[in-house]
């Protein structure tokens, strides 16, 4: 009997249990700076240099955060679903944990690119993305084949989202989808949910109760990530 496909979309609530700060919610990080500063194209054009400290600050940060509960348990998966995960998170704690399939939306802060590439008129080729770990990338420090400047390999606001149409893809041939650690708040993220088959379990797990009211027939697991992931590891167990 093949595996039945799994989906799991997570959000930064599966990261915060092992110390990544979030950007939403209390004391989030675009509480303490302005998102329009660092999280923008603009922002970069006006001073890449603070766009370019911030981001070597949360990459070195990450080296000293590892995988949590929820992130193992996701992996642990594996052996008995085909599992992809559909992230919005830019951290590795989902490979670090031992995930094999791993699709980011909105980047990874262990890459940087040149940033004249990975534009809508190249495809949004991978081509010249650079795996730097947890280094600091400097300001003059350049690549691709016009040797420009090294940006950090994030979706900003007011940039498109490249692994939207794959994430979509996926979902909608998804037997089980379950939702982990976000808001529902951030779009187009927020939508994927909608492309998943007639019929199609969905489990959502949040702290905060008010949350997915409006996905029909969803089952909400009122919890953090870590005892929201334990709780329906036991429920897929009983169902295998």
């Amino acid at each position: 009997m093949s595996k039945k496909n799994l989906v799991v979309l997570s959000g930064s609530g599966i990261s915060a249990e092992s110390g990544i700060a979030t950007f939403r919610g209390g004391n989030g990080l675009w509480d303490n700076v302005p998102v329009e500063e660092i999280c923008t194209p603009q922002g970069w054009i006006r001073n890449p240099a603070k766009v370019q400290g911030f981001y070597n600050k949360l990459r070195a940060q990450l080296g000293e955060r590892f995988p949590n509960e929820a992130h193992q348990i996701v992996a642990e998966l594996e052996k008995d679903y085909n599992v992809c995960v559909v992230t919005q998170n830019v951290d590795n704690l989902h490979e670090r944990a031992g995930s094999t399939r791993v699709v980011h939306l909105h980047g990874e802060l262990t890459k940087v690119r040149p940033e004249d590439c990975y534009t809508e008129s190249d495809g949004f080729s991978t081509k010249y993305v650079q795996d730097v770990g947890y280094r600091p990338v400097a300001m003059g420090e350049t690549g691709g084949p016009r040797g420009r400047q090294l940006r950090p390999h994030i979706v900003w606001f007011g940039e498109a989202v490249p692994n939207l149409e794959t994430a979509a893809r996926l979902v909608s041939v998804a037997d089980i989808l379950v939702i982990v650690g976000t808001s529902l708040q951030v779009y187009p993220a927020a939508s994927l949910y909608h492309y998943a088959p007639q019929g199609c379990p969905i489990y959502l797990i949040d702290p905060d109760s008010h949350l997915g009211g409006h996905i029909p027939g969803v089952t909400f697991i009122n919890d953090v990530a870590t005892a929201g992931m334990r709780k329906l590891k036991e429920v897929f167990l009983q169902n295998l």
